[in-house]
């Protein structure tokens, strides 16, 4: 079994404070395999927003795998936006907007869907998608595929469909092919666990969509901050939700448990 925390939307620049201890200290006891930021580290793509941000992920476990959002794209500069859109999280953050995390057990690929050409929506593009058949063809069909993106390939019920990623069925199409279990995203400062089936009609193939809420801004778009825990077994995903509860710090507040029947994920009667 694997553990990934996966937080998201943390924002530094419009941060409550009294979280970011709590938070850390808490991912320190559960001791996850891998932790996962699914974008917007910070509010405007700002050098000291960024700096904060990396201070805070050195105090975080290792290893971790980082995607921008579009926040983490400067909006008012607009020669920053549209010649080096991400030239402030590449020189604090990391260089690599393509990260991954395998072992015998689980692979974890990041991919980059924040875009300079829209202000909120996030696009993925064939070169980008045949990489990640490429890298998951490679591995035995027993490793647990994990995608982590920024922006969403799914949605809870009554969010703006415009919401989704762009292109998101040619990728899909290819997730299917090549056995993507578990897509992880934020954006949407929105708690969901769900699967792609009713989107997506794919035959014989439905992706477990994890949907982290923010687990550090003051822009909680009425839903207490929150986090996620998965604990990844080839045939079984269990998603925990852990939320912040004034006077009491983070603590767990929904369990939900989703089994694999073939390429399809069900959840656990």
């Amino acid at each position: 079994m694997r553990t990934l925390v996966h937080i998201s939307d943390l924002h530094f620049g419009r941060v409550d404070n009294a979280l970011l201890a709590p938070l850390r200290e808490l991912i320190g006891d559960l001791r996850p395999d891998v932790v996962v930021a699914s974008g917007d580290l910070t509010q405007r793509a700002r050098s000291a927003q960024f700096r904060q941000a990396r201070h805070y992920l050195d105090t975080l476990p290792k290893p971790q795998i980082v995607v921008p959002g579009n926040h983490d794209i400067p909006l008012y500069n607009v020669a920053a936006r549209f010649f080096q859109p991400l030239v402030k999280y590449r020189r604090y953050i990391t260089r690599d907007l393509a990260p991954e995390f395998v072992d015998d057990e689980i692979a974890v690929l990041g991919l980059n869907t924040a875009r300079s050409l829209t202000f909120k929506d996030g696009r993925v593009n064939r070169r980008q998608v045949e990489y990640l058949r490429q890298r998951f063809s490679r591995l035995p069909r027993s490793v647990t595929r994990v995608v982590v993106t920024h922006h969403p390939f799914d949605l809870p019920p009554h969010k703006d469909h415009d919401d989704i990623v762009d292109r998101a069925p040619m990728a899909m199409e290819t997730f299917a092919r090549c056995g993507v279990d578990l897509l992880l995203a934020g954006h949407l400062h929105t708690s969901h666990t769900h699967n792609t089936s009713e989107r997506y009609e794919i035959d014989g193939y439905a992706a477990l969509v994890v949907q982290a809420g923010t687990a550090t801004s003051t822009r909680s778009r009425g839903e207490t901050n929150s986090f996620n825990v998965l604990r990844v077994q080839h045939d079984e995903i269990q998603v925990e939700r852990y939320s912040w509860l004034e006077g009491s710090g983070f603590a767990l507040a929904a369990t939900d448990i989703f089994c694999r029947e073939g390429d399809i994920w069900r959840p656990a009667a």
